[in-house]
């Protein structure tokens, strides 16, 4: 799964369209549609097609739209892709304050990123060593930040915890993401090319050669009948995550004392 590079352009003014301090249409006559029309129309054609069949001539058939009237909107592909990115992180609300503890707060975090990124799979497909800095993904940062304040974390290390929950839901979706792809291009499940390969599988495989391996796929098949839960499995990994970061927590408040 490759990744695209929407930032390759001048930084402030895609901080000024991802903020609202560049409108389009402000002289000359009233534009026709809204920037929100537009970018949810992009969205609709990237959810269906993937990010590949996004184009600004694409989406201003889509809109009724001619491509020089759309670059009023978003003056290239890779602000477009920007635009988008913002807009479906407005789609994750806050925890319920409701919540107990920090952690109970984060875990709902991840799973509305884990969701996110299930229904917006291009959204996978963006780079974000440098993500698109707009208000709903700082907000998004917010959130996380608020849920770790005052735990005993410094402000560097509050930094670090997020970055390793939303590496590791990154991580978790995007392998999720090529399995499903892998799964439409072989017109194959996972469930269906393992009950081929196995029995050939196991007449290769000596036991006395590979004992653990032997009895861990045994357990496996037992256990999930060649099912894949991939959601059992970020749900695994989400709470070992955590489990280190309530270590390291801990570690920091006994050093502390």
């Amino acid at each position: 799964m490759t990744s695209d590079t929407p930032n390759a352009h001048d930084p402030r003014r895609s901080l000024e369209l991802l903020w609202g301090r560049h409108e389009p249409g402000r002289r000359g006559p009233k534009p026709k549609l809204s920037l929100e029309e537009v970018i949810a129309a992009a969205i609709a054609i990237a959810d269906r097609e993937g990010v590949e069949a996004l184009s600004i001539r694409r989406v201003a058939e889509k809109v009724g739209l001619s491509p020089m009237a759309l670059y009023t909107y978003a003056p290239s592909k890779a602000e477009l892709l920007e635009l988008m990115y913002d807009r479906a992180m407005g789609e994750l609300e806050a925890p319920d304050p409701a919540l107990p503890g920090w952690r109970e707060k984060l875990e709902a975090v991840a799973r509305q990123l884990w969701a996110l990124g299930h229904r917006h799979p291009w959204m996978m497909r963006i780079a974000t060593h440098r993500p698109p800095l707009g208000p709903n993904f700082m907000q998004r940062m917010e959130t996380v930040f608020r849920a770790i304040d005052g735990v005993g974390l410094d402000e560097l290390e509050m930094e670090l915890v997020e970055g390793l929950l939303t590496d590791y839901v990154r991580g978790a979706v995007r392998s999720a993401l090529e399995a499903r792809e892998v799964e439409q291009r072989s017109g194959m499940t996972d469930e269906q090319w393992l009950a081929i390969a196995e029995p050939t599988l196991m007449e290769i495989l000596d036991p006395e050669a590979f004992p653990v391996l032997h009895r861990v796929g045994e357990a496996l098949m037992a256990a999930y009948d060649g099912a894949f839960d991939r959601t059992r499995g970020f749900e695994f990994g989400l709470q070992r995550v955590l489990d280190g970061i309530e270590m390291f927590i801990a570690r920091k408040r006994g050093a502390t004392a």
